[in-house]
């Protein structure tokens, strides 16, 4: 979910991102237990059909659907409600990354960070802002609005850590796994700290051109809007036309004040 909560920081297009997040969610289904099968059916032996996580599944796709629906709910009966709630929500969203930063420094410890392997912090740096660079950059490519890109880009660089560790605990033992177990945690910390700053970097220097943006499409829309009418409106400033006979069309003139 964190990829819609920071979709809506950067005033990106949430359809779109409920319909990635729902999406690549139902495809990871298939989709990792097959992965998992083809990179590492030489040394694990467990059916494909066990490697399937239904109830991850399931528990994302609640997660995300049900507090959606419940929203556009309480949009459509009570908008000052709704905006209210997004203020709290926002609100509550950084100060529960905070105190995951520090429960999760806490827990772990200094001796278990340490034991950790160099090259896993720097995939786990590395990943997220390779999907932020690959996502904003496809969606350029494909010339989609910036609003579109910047969801895009967080969809991509914002992965499952839930379903990842559910997968684990699924496939491999405890201590086959050892410290790579620790590697989703170490995503979500760095994932969540790189979309924070893409945040704080967008309302610093990307919130005013966004605004022009928005402030220029609705003059146009208004200003074709009062066109429309206008056409719309028949000048009767020469007359009128009736019809009489058939083929017989006669012209009366109006009649104006003096």
């Amino acid at each position: 979910n964190l990829s819609n909560l920071m979709s809506v920081l950067v005033d990106g297009d949430m359809n779109l991102s409920i319909i990635m997040t729902a999406s690549s969610t139902l495809l990871a289904l298939f989709l990792m237990p097959l992965c998992l099968w083809v990179y590492s059916r030489h040394w694990i032996h467990t059916a494909l059909v066990q490697l399937l996580p239904l109830g991850a599944v399931s528990l994302t796709l609640g997660s995300t659907l049900l507090p959606i629906g419940l929203g556009v709910l309480i949009r459509y009966r009570h908008p000052r409600a709704a905006d209210l709630l997004v203020k709290i929500s926002l609100w509550s969203l950084l100060v529960t990354l905070v105190i995951l930063f520090i429960l999760t420094g806490t827990m772990l410890g200094p001796d278990l960070m340490a034991h950790i392997p160099a090259s896993v912090y720097a995939i786990a740096v590395l990943m997220p802002l390779a999907g932020y660079a690959l996502g904003y950059g496809l969606a350029t490519v494909f010339k989609m609005p910036p609003h579109c890109r910047r969801t895009v880009s967080l969809e991509t660089g914002c992965q499952n850590v839930q379903l990842c560790t559910a997968i684990l605990k699924l496939t491999f033992p405890p201590e086959l796994i050892g410290s790579m177990y620790m590697f989703p945690l170490l995503y979500a910390l760095f994932q969540s700290a790189e979309a924070g700053l893409l945040v704080l970097a967008y309302k610093m220097y990307g919130r005013d051109s966004y605004k022009q943006d928005t402030l220029g499409e609705e003059e146009d829309t208004d200003i074709s809007y009062k066109k429309l009418k206008e056409e719309e409106v028949a000048d009767t400033s020469y007359g009128t036309v009736t019809t009489e006979e058939h083929n017989s069309v006669q012209m009366e003139p109006a009649q104006t004040a003096q």
